[in-house]
């Protein structure tokens, strides 16, 4: 049994346009030293899947640069490894609106890749998915009921606000998928909710991209799943672990938030026995804390100088924490420079940025100020 891994890297960015203006969703920082990618491709490997592609939209140098040639992953090998599969757009053509906005239109885009492939099972899934899933369970439940596509699911409950980005699915006592609800409007309560990641039959994927280039279809809802129901076996997959879903800005705020308060969830994605998640290594040098600093509850990468204060915060590699200055319930990206005097609270600054002494800037725990990369305040 052989299995490829296809990422989707882009099919999410609208929803944090914020921090998605110059990079890809997969290449967001999550953490204090991860990018949401690193869970992904780090379930993959964990799961002895070695030959994995990454298809691209736009807005991908950064996505590039993390992972290089995946030694990290220890994806850096002759055969299989990390590949990434690229748009193709002409010069007379030259508008990011004219690639793909989904997952199957993302296939179809490249097809001739696809068609390549030999391995018997493919395993496919979004960036934005918070998770430590272990794959090869997933694959050997798909193949013991000789299942056509097995997707995962999660008991969950789904509110109004949740319509753009939830998925219901409806299934027997045998895990038979019974109905598929793409996006509901109206409804309000505890629901199986669709993860974004599915095991499918290579031969079948195939099949699937080659009939929706000759008919246009678009979408894996309405012209896979809706379509075909009730003739394919399509099954579920019932995860119980701890799952995040990045749907917007204030999503991704509060997940990492969650990540300092829940110590149950922070075990779970990072200290689980034998499933690691990996990242790129900078080999910096350790943080170092001042003589008049105070730092309680948060999460600090290696590289960074505090001389000030930091609360319930994340802060990324190489951040400077000017003296007498106060972070609190904020996220600061990579070399965030602060003054002395400086007051942040319930702020995210992208990389770069630099904020001068005596500056305050306070938002709210339903309203995080976002400052974008390499500005100075």
């Amino acid at each position: 049994m052989t299995a490829t891994g296809i990422i989707f890297s882009n099919i999410h960015d609208s929803n944090l346009f914020e921090l998605t203006h110059r990079r890809s969703v997969a290449s967001v920082p999550f953490g204090c030293r991860y990018r949401l990618i690193d869970f992904a491709l780090s379930n993959m490997v964990n799961s002895n899947i070695g030959d994995i592609k990454i298809i691209t939209h736009y807005n991908y140098h950064s996505l590039m640069d993390h992972i290089g040639t995946g030694k990290d992953w220890d994806l850096a090998r002759r055969s299989g490894g990390v590949k990434f599969l690229t748009p193709f757009i002409t010069a007379y053509a030259n508008n990011v609106n004219e690639l793909y906005t989904t997952r199957l239109e993302a296939l179809k885009s490249v097809n001739y890749s696809i068609s390549c492939l030999t391995s018997d099972y493919v395993v496919l899934t979004d960036c934005n998915v918070i998770c430590n899933i272990n794959f090869g369970d997933m694959i050997n439940d798909h193949i013991s009921h000789n299942a056509d596509i097995t997707v995962a699911i999660k008991k969950m409950h789904v509110t109004p606000e949740m319509q753009g980005s939830a998925s219901i699915i409806s299934s027997d006592e045998n895990g038979r998928m019974t109905d598929y609800q793409a996006h509901p409007s109206d409804f309000d309560g505890e629901a199986d909710v669709n993860l974004n990641i599915m095991v499918i039959n290579r031969r079948y994927l195939q099949e699937i991209v080659m009939d929706s280039i000759a008919h246009g279809y678009s979408s894996f809802s309405r012209d896979i799943f809706q379509r075909n129901l009730k003739h394919r076996n399509y099954r579920v997959y019932r995860y119980d672990g701890h799952f995040e879903g990045i749907d917007s800005f204030l999503d991704y705020f509060n997940t990492n938030m969650r990540l300092i308060k829940d110590k149950e969830l922070y075990a779970e994605l990072f200290e689980t026995e034998n499933r690691p998640i990996y990242t790129k290594v900078r080999n910096s040098a350790p943080t170092y804390y001042g003589n008049h600093s105070f730092v309680r509850n948060s999460l600090i990468a290696d590289g960074c100088i505090i001389e000030g204060s930091v609360e319930n915060s994340i802060l990324f590699r190489g951040v400077k924490v000017g003296r007498d200055t106060v972070v609190m319930n904020s996220i600061l990206f990579q070399d965030t420079f602060t003054g002395e005097n400086v007051t942040l609270q319930y702020v995210v600054t992208d990389k770069n940025v630099v904020v001068r002494d005596g500056v305050s800037i306070s938002g709210h725990l339903t309203m995080p100020v976002y400052i974008d990369k390499g500005k100075m305040l």
